[in-house]
């Protein structure tokens, strides 16, 4: 049996390094906007209109249904809410 020490769930579920680290970005973004959705208290009817998408695909994102996804939709998505996108490099 090969034992093997992995830095995260993504890199695991990962075929390749790459789509490891889209998987981690996406991850994060989704975070980032449902914590958004939560401090706002927001209506998914509401969370709709100011994302710019159907409540089903809200329901897809608090469900964390992270393949069904995009970066760019991601992206698009918290800029229509106003929120800063930034990415920052690891230390």
């Amino acid at each position: 049996m090969n034992s093997q020490t992995l830095k995260s769930v993504w890199d695991a579920i990962a075929d390749t390094p790459e789509e490891a680290a889209l998987l981690k970005l996406r991850s994060a973004l989704m975070t980032s906007e449902r914590l958004f959705i939560d401090e706002k208290n927001l209506t998914r009817a509401q969370v709709a209109r100011l994302f710019g998408i159907t409540q089903a695909r809200v329901s897809d994102l608090m469900r964390g249904k992270i393949d069904l996804f995009s970066l760019d939709t991601l992206v698009t998505m918290l800029a229509r809410a106003g929120c800063p996108g930034e990415l920052t490099s690891p230390a």
